[in-house]
């Protein structure tokens, strides 16, 4: 009888799939509590007994999930069975860490203290080869980003309102390309070139990740691109709104130029808060209206990747080469993104999406510690990172001073 194997691209579709059924079906793991303001309430809410009972019932459902998983692609159940407690339970300490107040006001996400402490570990100590073999990262990756798609809701450009809506398009599609042909002009390799426009030109983290989802990008490459983006976002929270008050910029344009320029959307929340309760309202609504455009951009990427790959320049370029190099699990997040927007009644997604939200968060956890534990941190020293880093700082620059431009148009001339 033969072994059961599918591909990790449909893999991910099927599994991301089962997860939003179940969750749409009403099965709910009740969330543990990873927020905390202060040392008593880590020691009193989040490392009590109730609370890390609801860490347990998690992680059995994530690791039933990961066993389903890899049944599909044909991996040795007993690998995962040793190696996702171990990523898991590490996955939870950077949970923690990441629950601190002070460090989400600054828009550290978790995803890089999972990817901190993997990189420690893995540099300071010796990983077992057992464990390294065993790592799902990209698995896990796309996982996630099928179920982003069900918080990626088209709603939130009606209520961006036509202004919003032509912010974000414009400011998306000029500072991506802006980017990218920055970028090629400064002999980056095409892979990390598509990281980094998607990175700085839509929405962060969660654009690079499904960028390189997309066009099955250098792990080594996101982690950087995602470092980077995080690390860029905290003098911005600074600045932007000490810039905007020396302009004197009313809320709603101070907002619409903080929500397109900020690439993380709890940075975004955070500055926005500093200077109004109009100006948060503006940019979070700017910011999600770009998420939504990660979308279309994931699709029309995945397209160009897979036509303009070498390989593919070989053969003749026909849809079926096409298709059978297309990243499958872009169409899980697509339909994930219009069944949620269009098909599913909206107190049904309202009661679904916070915790899908979670799930989702924690696969993209698990995934960057586990590139974390498989990277050799000198592999992020390179001549061309220090490119990327020039090549990203100037598009962020541009994108500062280009989204500006464009909010003070309709903003402040227009509206």
């Amino acid at each position: 009888m033969s072994k059961l194997k599918i591909s990790e691209d449909w893999t991910s579709t099927i599994v991301g799939w089962f997860i939003i059924l179940l969750v749409v079906f009403q099965l709910k793991p009740h969330w543990p509590s990873f927020s905390w303001p202060n040392a008593d309430v880590l020691m009193n809410k989040v490392f009590t007994l109730d609370n890390v009972g609801h860490a347990l019932i998690v992680f059995c459902f994530m690791f039933l999930m990961a066993l389903i998983a890899g049944l599909l692609t044909g991996k040795k159940l007993k690998m995962i069975a040793a190696s996702f407690p171990v990523v898991f339970f590490l996955t939870l300490l950077a949970m923690v860490v990441g629950g601190n107040k002070f460090l989400k006001d600054w828009g550290f996400e978790t995803v890089i203290f999972s990817l901190l402490i993997g990189l420690f570990i893995s540099n300071i100590f010796s990983i077992p080869k057992w464990l390294k073999e065993s790592l799902s990262s990209e698995l896990f990756v796309k996982i996630g980003l099928v179920l982003l798609g069900t918080t990626v809701l088209f709603d939130d450009l009606l209520k961006a309102g036509a202004l919003g809506l032509i912010q974000s398009c414009v400011v998306v599609f000029t500072v991506w390309n802006f980017c990218f042909w920055l970028c090629r002009k400064m002999k980056i390799d095409k892979e990390m070139s598509l990281m980094l426009s998607s990175a700085v030109s839509i929405c962060g983290v969660s654009a690079a990740v499904a960028t390189a989802g997309a066009i099955k990008g250098d792990k080594t490459k996101l982690s950087y691109v995602v470092s980077l983006v995080l690390v860029v976002a905290v003098p911005m929270i600074l600045i932007m709104p000490g810039l905007a008050k020396l302009m004197g910029l009313p809320e709603d344009m101070a907002g619409a130029w903080i929500g397109g320029t900020i690439d993380t959307t709890g940075a975004v929340a955070a500055t926005g808060a500093i200077y109004g309760e109009v100006a948060l309202q503006t940019s979070t609504i700017v910011k999600f209206s770009q998420n939504v455009l990660l979308g279309v951009a994931a699709f029309l990427i995945s397209i160009y990747w897979s036509y303009s790959k070498k390989e593919v320049a070989e053969e003749k370029p026909t849809l079926k080469v096409i298709w059978l190099r297309f990243p499958k699990f872009v169409l899980g997040f697509v339909a994930a993104s219009l069944i949620f927007s269009f098909f599913v009644a909206p107190e049904v997604v309202s009661d679904a999406k916070p915790i899908l939200k979670n799930i989702q968060g924690m696969w993209f956890a698990l995934a960057f510690m586990s590139i974390g534990l498989e990277t050799d941190f000198k592999s992020l020293i390179t001549s061309e990172n220090r490119r990327s880093t020039y090549a990203f700082l100037g598009a962020q620059a541009f994108n500062v001073v280009f989204t500006l431009l464009v909010a003070w148009i309709l903003f402040g001339l227009i509206a």
